[in-house]
């Protein structure tokens, strides 16, 4: 059964369709408390070279949860931020540790770790992918509407590591995807042939520049803000480029009338959403963030053989 032990998860494209799906069904069962796995004497290290509230918290709580260790590896209290190479700390953590959840920039650095570990490397954020944060917003998608044949998911924004998981999360669902950027803010290319050779035609992979037509009849709008980590320099004038992609009523009164809206957090209200659609009934973003903690413990309890 235990079908990811000792894996990695670098990319969601690592996963075939029936493995991310029992990973939602895993986090489905472990918060509804009909399973409780437990990783005794485990123990997750964090190395964490981008601010995180979200990320580090349910990382930390998930593990908790199934009775292990998590050690904060924060880079400037190591030799990480004294510029040791990862390979070097892969070797080494490898010798202490059972699992490493990685945030960073480099998605290089994810798989250099990997390379040169024999235990689990999840990325827990890079610039290129996001994949924990899309294991959640599955879980939540499913919860809402019950499975994701026929259902349609549009994210506006910026094409970043956020779209490219939520092109691949959408194509190995079965879920159509719609993303809709202004030019010259398109998701990575590769990523989007990636996802259409995922689907193979069984859901639509839609790259578009017109947000009306992209929410048009959708049941996930889904956001993110205009400007990521690292980016902080062009924030300001990225917002009259990104203004006609804000998630606001006008928008949200296009799509489907049982659609949700989910934003990966955290959010700069009044610009990519607004506030009255961020509080209001059409919201589950709350429920988006507890999932990210249930998720990250079934893919824990998984790479770590405890279903």
């Amino acid at each position: 059964m235990a079908a990811l032990k000792g894996r990695n998860l670098l990319s969601l494209a690592d996963l075939t369709a029936e493995e991310m799906m029992r990973l939602i069904a895993t986090a489905a069962k472990i918060k509804s408390g009909e399973i409780n796995p437990q990783c005794p004497q485990k123990i997750l290290g964090l190395v964490f070279k981008k601010a995180s509230t979200r990320t580090r918290v349910s990382f930390t709580a998930a593990m908790y949860k199934l009775g292990g260790q998590v050690i904060d590896l924060n880079a400037n209290l190591t030799q990480i931020g004294r510029g040791e190479p990862a390979a070097d700390t892969a070797r080494v953590l490898d010798r202490y540790l059972d699992v490493v959840a990685i945030r960073t920039y480099d998605q290089s650095e994810v798989e250099e770790f990997a390379q040169h570990s024999r235990i689990p490397i999840l990325n827990a954020l890079t610039d290129l992918e996001h994949p924990c944060q899309i294991l959640a917003d599955l879980l939540t998608v499913q919860e809402e509407f019950g499975g994701f044949k026929g259902y349609t998911m549009t994210y506006l924004g910026d094409g970043n590591n956020v779209a490219h998981s939520l092109i691949l999360g959408c194509a190995l669902a079965g879920m159509n995807v719609r993303v809709a950027t202004p030019e010259g803010y398109e998701p990575d290319s590769t990523i989007v042939e990636q996802a259409q050779a995922i689907s193979q035609g069984n859901s639509e992979v839609v790259i578009t520049h017109d947000a009306r037509a992209a929410v048009d009849g959708a049941h996930v709008l889904y956001t993110d803000v205009w400007a990521s980590m690292g980016q902080e320099d062009d924030a300001a004038k990225r917002i009259p480029i990104f203004e006609p992609y804000q998630i606001n009523q006008k928008l949200l009164d296009i799509a489907d009338k049982t659609a949700i809206v989910l934003h990966c957090l955290p959010a700069h209200r009044g610009e990519e959403i607004t506030e009255a659609v961020m509080e209001g009934s059409h919201s589950r973003i709350w429920d988006e963030v507890e999932n990210r903690m249930h998720a990250q413990q079934a893919l824990l309890a998984e790479v770590l053989g405890a279903v």
